[in-house]
């Protein structure tokens, strides 16, 4: 990613897609794109979740729990560049 939005949401009893849907607004809010991938924790990664409004999600080690790493991937922006 180029740049991203790090953002945190550890509020017991909402669902992973609502923290994430969160984290988007606020993400184009800030920085007036949508992302298109959002980068979490492995430990919270749910294989059943792989996409929440067309974000991708990614697991990762880095993130730490209750972390969430939102962004545009590079090679999506190389893409369009083209």
């Amino acid at each position: 990613m180029h740049e991203g939005l790090l953002w945190f949401d550890n509020t017991p009893n909402r669902e992973l897609d609502e923290k994430i849907k969160q984290a988007a607004q606020r993400y184009q809010t800030r920085l007036n794109q949508k992302p298109t991938v959002c980068y979490v924790n492995v430990d919270e990664f749910s294989p059943e979740v792989t996409a929440v409004n067309g974000i991708a999600i990614k697991p990762a080690r880095y993130i730490r729990r209750h972390h969430f790493w939102l962004g545009v991937e590079r090679e999506i922006l190389a893409a369009s560049a083209g």
